[in-house]
């Protein structure tokens, strides 16, 4: 994994699979309101069952959950720590789970993800 800055914040981005790795506290400075934050973080919901491959922390390097962003819409599953380390979002994922909070097209996050990613709304597993 490479290190690259996001909006002032390190991320750790595989360019292999276009997975980024956030640390624990990372996902909450890249959204900029405070209630959508809240609404966001409270809307992950444990998946016990699905076939999606379950990866491993790049810190514990224990099985992480799977967690769904309970929202409107089509929904995002991403990968948590149980141990709290952080969030693994596979390829296009972060831009979509941003694109959820922080909706608009002048959103600096969005803008400098799809800039150094070419991501698209509503394109899960496509991009860079």
């Amino acid at each position: 994994m490479i290190i690259l800055e996001l909006h002032q914040v390190e991320i750790d981005y595989c360019p292999d699979c276009k997975g980024i790795w956030l640390d624990t506290g990372e996902l909450e400075l890249l959204i900029e309101d405070e209630t959508e934050k809240k609404r966001l973080l409270n809307s992950f919901k444990k998946q016990e069952h699905t076939k999606e491959k379950l990866y491993r922390c790049p810190v514990c390097n224990k099985k992480m959950d799977k967690v769904l962003l309970d929202d409107e819409g089509d929904p995002v599953m991403i990968d948590k720590c149980k141990k709290s380390h952080g969030l693994w979002f596979d390829k296009n994922e972060l831009y979509l789970l941003l694109d959820k909070s922080n909706a608009g097209k002048d959103n600096k996050v969005l803008n400098l993800l799809n800039d150094m990613f070419n991501y698209e709304t509503g394109t899960k597993g496509e991009g860079a």
